[in-house]
């Protein structure tokens, strides 16, 4: 199953995102601990373009929208702590769907909003990329357009 086989990736991806690497370990090899940063019961909020898409994670689900699907779809998802971030997987309309979180400052691209983690999506052979914020945080409006 392809799911199988990216989760050694997927967790790889999810070391490296560490600092401090010494040789070919990333992050800080003293520290052995699960990521901790988002704790199990925060809702976690994504959005990504091109292809625009966004999601949202509540417990073991995740509801998954794009601009055809504004309903979206509920997913159900494992959640996985690695080293340097988090791990949900599960499937979507019959495909394997992987995410990765890390905590890195991420801009949409499209915004001034500065949000605190990004977002890697795999569905299936379509990867996507985005950013992530955990319900109440900051991530500060949008400026309006001068005139």
């Amino acid at each position: 199953m392809p799911s199988k086989q990216l989760a050694p990736i997927m967790a790889l991806l999810l070391a490296s995102c560490g600092q401090g690497g010494v040789g070919n370990v990333p992050g800080d090899t003293s520290d052995e601990s699960a990521y901790s940063g988002i704790a199990e019961g925060e809702v976690i909020n994504l959005t990504g373009t091109e292809p625009f898409w966004n999601a949202r994670i509540e417990g073991k689900t995740m509801l998954y929208r794009t601009p055809e699907n504004m309903d979206g779809l509920r997913v159900p998802v494992a959640r996985f702590a690695g080293r340097g971030g988090l791990a949900f997987n599960g499937m979507l309309d019959g495909r394997d769907l992987d995410l990765a979180i890390t905590p890195a400052q991420c801009s949409d691209g499209m915004s001034d909003r500065s949000y605190p983690y990004v977002a890697t999506l795999q569905i299936g052979r379509d990867l996507r990329e985005g950013c992530a914020w955990l319900e109440g945080d900051d991530i500060g409006e949008p400026q309006a357009a001068p005139r």
